[in-house]
């Protein structure tokens, strides 16, 4: 009886040290963002970019920013008639080291996983484009000012043709990716004021139980 019982009491405790617990790390709204959807988001970044697994909490936490972003924009193209972007898409963006079984598993990640982490970051770009470029205005003075102030290192850039006809596609391409960046880093300002966002700090190391961000 007593060999039963000491049987029992390793495979309990054996069982326990490998359960991990999910948790709530971030509150966005009414929406919930979990310890598991920012190590998953953080593998898979890294896993993209050919970044060695650094799962620490300082990279989570910055992860964790990324993620309220994402959420916010989910928030907002489900209220609003944005397009998404499909399978195909995603098709589009897989590169050949990315269908490496061998490598997703050394970042425990799935392929399924890697897909719907692709296909938010095409939602977030597609949203960007779709709402803030159609009011991006980039005039002829603009054009200008930005050659005479970059003037060397577009000379630099372009060595064959660098005069300022040449090259006015690409600065209003420039200019325009520039204000469209600053319009949707405000937009995140402003709907971060008007949101309930709310951290977990025991999900990141802390020993607080919560922070609420000031709206």
């Amino acid at each position: 009886m007593l060999f039963r019982t000491l049987i029992f009491v390793n495979l309990t405790w054996l069982l326990s040290a490998t359960v991990v617990l999910d948790r709530v790390a971030i509150i966005v709204g009414r929406r919930v963002v979990k310890t598991s959807d920012i190590e998953r988001d953080l593998r898979a970044s890294q896993f993209v970019n050919g970044e060695p697994v650094n799962v620490s909490m300082e990279a989570k936490r910055k992860v964790a920013d990324r993620l309220i972003v994402q959420e916010l924009v989910r928030q907002e193209t489900m209220n609003g008639g944005y397009s998404q972007p499909n399978e195909r898409d995603v098709d589009a963006l897989l590169q050949p080291q990315h269908r490496d079984a061998a490598a997703l598993t050394r970042y425990s990640l799935t392929a399924e996983q890697l897909r719907r982490y692709l296909l938010w970051q095409l939602t977030v770009l597609r949203f960007i484009d779709e709402r803030f470029r159609p009011g991006v205005l980039v005039t002829d003075e603009d054009v200008r000012d930005y050659y005479e102030k970059h003037r060397r290192e577009l000379e630099k850039a372009y060595p064959k043709s660098n005069s300022l006809e040449a090259l006015t596609p690409k600065i209003r391409e420039i200019i325009s990716g520039e204000l469209v960046n600053q319009r949707f880093e405000e937009w995140i300002e402003e709907t971060k004021r008007r949101t309930r966002i709310e951290y977990r700090d025991a999900a990141f190391g802390g020993t607080a139980p919560s922070r609420e961000v000031a709206r």
